[in-house]
Formats: structure tokens, sequence, C-alpha cells
């Protein structure tokens, strides 16, 4: 019994100081319930900076704002230069799973690629969503149901 104790303390103590870094779960979202790191394409960030972050974040909402239909989830950044974007659904169905938040990543693809960017870097064949994150030097990317679970995409830079 006093190991059990032991143990569950000890557990506490270890895991108060990552649930500390996260100050926006519970908040934003709910705890993180899976993670994933992504660092198939890096480069130089050179110009990516919060200012950038954050024009790109009013791009994509102004974009769902001028559609005829409404938004069925919503970006915004967050965090210390605005490295955390933060993906969450605004209704019950559009992100019931995490492979239905991955397909609508992987619709956002399209839109990127066409961009001038991608053309110039002759990228617009290969490079993903997550590709453009990790090249406007995002630390994060938090995905969520906005209920039940939260999925956290790392940068590596």
């Amino acid at each position: 019994m006093m190991t059990r104790v032991f143990a569950v303390l000890l557990s506490l103590v270890l895991a108060s100081p990552v649930a500390a870094q996260d100050r926006y779960v519970g908040y934003y979202y709910p705890e993180v319930t899976t993670d994933e790191t992504f660092d198939r394409m890096v480069r130089s960030s050179e110009g990516a900076d919060k200012t950038v972050r954050i024009d790109f974040v009013n791009v994509l909402t102004t974009a769902q704002l001028e559609a005829p239909e409404s938004p069925r989830f919503v970006f915004f950044t967050k965090g210390e230069g605005a490295k955390t974007l933060i993906l969450v659904a605004l209704d019950d169905e559009v992100f019931s799973t995490i492979y239905r938040a991955r397909a609508i990543l992987a619709q956002l693809t399209v839109s990127v690629r066409r961009g001038g960017y991608f053309r110039q870097e002759d990228l617009q064949y290969v490079a993903t969503f997550y590709d453009l994150l990790q090249l406007m030097a995002f630390d994060e990317l938090i995905i969520s149901d906005g209920q039940n679970w939260a999925h956290r995409v790392n940068f590596v830079r």
C-alpha cells in the first residue's frame, strides 16, 4: 500500500511541470492526448517572424469568414512569438477523430501548394501544410475536437 501511495505521489510530482508548461490546456483545448514530431523539411526560416505567423492566421481566418458557409474550425496563434498554432473544431462532426482532422490538414495542403512561395521554391508537388508551418518557424500545432482530445505536432528546426 505504501509503495502505491509513493508511486502516485511521484507521478504527480513528475507530471506537474509538464502540465504547468501548457497554460492553454483547459482553456482552449483539453489535455493533449497524443503527439508527434515533424522534421521532414528543415530549412532556413529567414523572415519567418511573429508578424508573418500572425498574418498567415489572419489570411486563413479571413478566407473562412468570406466563404458562404460558416467555419467548422478556427485557427489562432498563441505563445511567445506566436509560435503555437491552434486548430479547434467548432462542431461535433468535423474533428470527431484525429483522422478527420488530418484530412482537413491534407485539404489545406492544396491551398498551400497553389501559393507563390511553394512555386518559387519548386515545392508545390512535395510540400504539405506541415511543411509550411515548419518553414514559418512554428514550434507546434495543436489540433483539437474542442471537447475530448487534443493532438500536438512538434516542429523541428
